[in-house]
């Protein structure tokens, strides 16, 4: 029995990159107490290792085998000589998980440094830290969302203890069969951008914190993934196309153009581009042009993602139009199948209706296994991006000005017609107008009045 190559690697480095900095820190800084180190950089990994494989309680042999082999010898303890059910049996390993969730006396040590000298000592523990998450992960073929939320909450307590993410380890980027020598392939296309300046970009967005957490699943499940193809370990075969619940304006749009770029970077599609359509490009008039046109807009949206919006619009109609419509769902059906090494297709809509499309046909449940739901924006994120999209334009709001906004936001009711993000750039665009129409009144107008939107600016509710 072999430790997993993958974690010892990670280990080894955890160990070898951080053992010289604490030795050197760990009496430099006033009021840590050293002796809660528990001993030393090698505890530290393991605690760590044995968190991560607790997080999902299932603890299976190759996961034990691995901490087993990596630290009996290196700790010094009976481990070595215990097999998977022993450490079961001695609870080593049970309830670690909780260990995920409260910054280690070791990482407050190199947190408290760097605020007080400007190192970066935090930043190589959250690095070295997280490729021992994804090694624990990349053990067993089949990674469960437990084990992805265990990595996110991992990264939070990272991130309240002060440690930035900085270079987390890339998996690679395996080339599908078949794929064109790189000195050939897409020249003109710019370099895919880095993973952590697109989940910044994605966390930056406004509300949507649901939507964040699941696309953070999404998007650490393919590293996983990488990790093991790296390694020549088997890789379950899973279904990378989405459902996009929620009503207009919610920023499905925005997050599935973050999300082809995500997707890039990771290896799953070359280009990363976002082709979108809907029924009215993709159904034709006359019998066997729907799925042609279909077939023409795979082939636009090769290598990137391609967005159906209101996809639920396919199955609706009466007479020739709704076998047309079926054709193109057929069609699709069959395309995200023969091509689902290249093309990755998110159906959006509203919620209801498209839980109706997914019934629609017997091979789209199997196919879109998975829906994201954005809900509808509150009232003070609305204000969030009435007023970015002031910043962007050089405008702000007075103080009566922001409460008529915010009035209005709240006379709006939240029905299926309401634009959410839409609305509030409709309003934004309205209230510009107004304000333009009050300037030109003024002789010589003041910078500050021409950037100031006062109430008189804001329609009424």
């Amino acid at each position: 029995m072999l430790a997993d190559p993958g974690l010892e690697q990670a280990v080894d480095l955890f160990v070898d990159t951080l053992t010289p900095i604490v030795t050197t820190l760990a009496g430099q800084v006033q009021g840590v107490d050293t002796g809660k180190l528990s001993g030393d950089v090698v505890h530290e990994a393991f605690n760590l290792a044995a968190a991560f494989v607790d997080c999902d309680g299932i603890h299976t042999d190759a996961e034990l085998w691995s901490l087993i082999l990596l630290f009996g010898p290196r700790l010094g303890q009976d481990l070595l000589r215990a097999g998977p059910d022993d450490l079961r049996r001695t609870g080593l390993v049970a309830g670690r998980a909780a260990w995920l969730d409260e910054p280690s006396v070791m990482l407050d040590l190199l947190a408290r440094y760097d605020r007080r000298e400007g190192t970066q000592h935090a930043r190589t523990y959250h690095d070295r830290a997280m490729s021992i998450a994804f090694a624990v992960a990349a053990v067993d073929p089949y990674t469960s969302e437990a084990e992805l939320r265990a990595i996110e909450r991992f990264r939070a307590t990272l991130a309240r203890a002060g440690a930035p993410s900085g270079t987390e380890p890339k998996p690679g980027v395996p080339q599908p069969d078949g794929a064109a020598p790189a000195a050939v392939a897409q020249p003109e296309l710019p370099p895919a951008r880095p993973l952590e300046e697109l989940m910044a970009e994605l966390e930056a967005l406004v509300g949507l914190a649901g939507v964040k957490a699941e696309v953070k699943l999404v998007t650490d499940l393919i590293r996983v993934q990488n990790l093991r193809r790296e390694r020549d370990l088997p890789v379950l075969d899973q279904s990378r196309h989405l459902v996009f619940a929620g009503n207009p304006g919610t920023g499905k749009t925005t997050v599935a153009r973050l999300l082809a770029q995500i997707y890039r970077t990771l290896g799953v599609v070359e280009k990363g581009h976002l082709v979108e359509t809907d029924r009215s490009q993709l159904v034709a008039g006359f019998v066997g042009q729907t799925a042609i046109r279909v077939r023409e807009t795979f082939d636009k949206a090769d290598q990137g993602v391609l967005l159906i919006d209101e996809a639920y619009a396919l199955t609706r109609g009466g007479g020739t139009g709704a076998d047309f419509g079926q054709e193109a769902v057929d069609t699709i059906v069959k395309l995200v199948e023969d091509r689902r090494d290249s093309v990755v297709v998110i159906a959006a809509g509203y919620t209801e209706e498209m839980a109706t499309f997914i019934d629609a046909n017997p091979g789209l449940r199997s196919r879109f296994p998975k829906t994201i739901t954005f809900p509808d924006y509150s009232t003070d994120e609305l204000m969030r991006i009435f007023d970015d999209l002031g910043d962007k334009g050089g405008y702000h709001c007075d103080g009566p000005a922001a409460d008529a906004v915010h009035r209005w936001f709240d006379a709006q009711p939240r029905d299926r017609s309401f634009g959410n993000g839409r609305a509030a750039r409709n309003l934004f665009e309205a209230c510009v107008a107004k304000q333009a129409g009050r300037i030109v009144q003024i002789d010589d107008p003041t910078d500050e009045q021409l950037t100031t939107l006062t109430a008189d600016d804001i329609p009424a509710p």
